[in-house]
């Protein structure tokens, strides 16, 4: 009663891979001592797997003992007519498939976390910079000039992230906006840079 479960099991085994493409049609199947050693049973208990197969219409064998595969429909129909839930041996290489990309993903995942860390200690090598602020006062000579005019980065070495006007915020503002009276100008710098930026920003026109 055994040996029938096991030899079914195999044939059913053999059809899904028909199925699934990784026997392809017209292909030759290992041959029946290499089969035994792959399921780990006795040439007797393949011998029937592989009779019950032909018997089936989804391989052949020769006078030769070569078996063919003859047909995947054959193969589908048969898992269809037999309720077919994949054998220990089918799971045991969908598990070793799963864990090969398991490893892979694994792998992936560490080069990028290194990258990560790599970068990460980089950014801490740098100068953090906070954005500062200064209002442009009346009679600020920089009142109705543009950032580009005022050569604003050569002039204070502040380079200006935003502006601020009213209730509206202009981020990275380009050289060719006109500034006004009570604008806020959000910039980044060396915080020494400060009260030079002020100076300059608020320096009455002559």
């Amino acid at each position: 009663m055994q040996e029938i479960a096991v030899y079914k099991s195999i044939a059913l085994d053999i059809a899904q891979r028909i199925v699934s493409g990784e026997l392809a049609v017209h292909s030759k199947i290992s041959g029946r001592s290499l089969l035994a050693a792959q399921y780990h049973v006795s040439p007797e208990t393949i011998r029937k797997a592989i009779g019950l197969l032909k018997d089936e219409g989804i391989v052949s064998v020769s006078q030769g003992k070569e078996i063919v595969v003859i047909s995947d429909q054959k193969a589908g129909e048969y898992l269809a007519s037999s309720n077919y839930l994949k054998s220990a041996y089918s799971l045991k290489r969908d598990l070793e498939q799963l864990m090969a990309e398991k490893k892979e993903v694994d792998r992936r995942f560490e080069v990028l976390l290194n990258k990560i860390t790599k970068a990460s200690d980089r950014l801490q090598n740098l100068t953090p910079y906070n954005p500062m602020e200064i209002q442009i006062k009346e009679g600020s000579h920089a009142v109705g000039k543009t950032i580009g005019n005022l050569l604003f980065w050569q002039n204070t070495g502040a380079t200006v992230i935003a502006l601020r006007r009213g209730t509206k915020i202009s981020i990275s503002p380009g050289p060719h906006v006109i500034l006004r009276e009570n604008d806020m100008l959000v910039f980044v710098g060396d915080p020494k840079i400060y009260d030079k930026t002020e100076r300059f920003v608020n320096q009455t026109s002559e």
